[in-house]
């Protein structure tokens, strides 16, 4: 019995979250906005934009610097896109290719935390790249 519920239950959001929000047309063709196409479009800004911060921090030090909003930013978006693409368009091309990423970035994420426990360092670390 509980089983059914349930399942009605992910059925009915799914569904919910497939739901048009908003069509506009771009480039002369129809896109239907939905929200889990919203939870893509987040984690694309997230993944993409991590960039930014990370030219910020190595152009302010004058070297190579990946600072620990870079690794935020890539867990984050790296959820996203694997909730998009697992849940919204159940696309398997989509999780292996946003699979890996959010692996690496949480283990230089959980270093880099355990860097600056050890260290002393309080609050955000800008860690130095390991490139000789």
């Amino acid at each position: 019995m509980m089983t059914q519920w349930m399942m009605w239950l992910a059925v009915a959001e799914v569904s919910w979250m497939n739901r048009s929000i908003h069509v506009a047309e771009f480039f002369g063709m129809d896109v239907t906005i939905t929200p889990w196409k919203i939870v893509g479009y987040a984690g694309v800004v997230l993944f993409g934009g991590r960039w930014l911060p990370q030219l910020i921090a190595s152009r302010k030090a004058k070297q190579v610097r990946m600072p620990r909003v870079f690794w935020v930013m890539s867990v984050a978006g790296s959820i996203c896109l694997l909730s998009y693409f697992t849940f919204g368009k159940n696309d398997s091309v989509g999780v292996l290719s946003n699979l890996f990423p959010a692996c690496v970035a949480t283990y230089n994420l959980i270093l880099d935390i355990r860097h600056a426990r050890r260290s002393g360092q309080t609050g955000e670390v800008e860690s130095k790249s390991e490139m000789s």
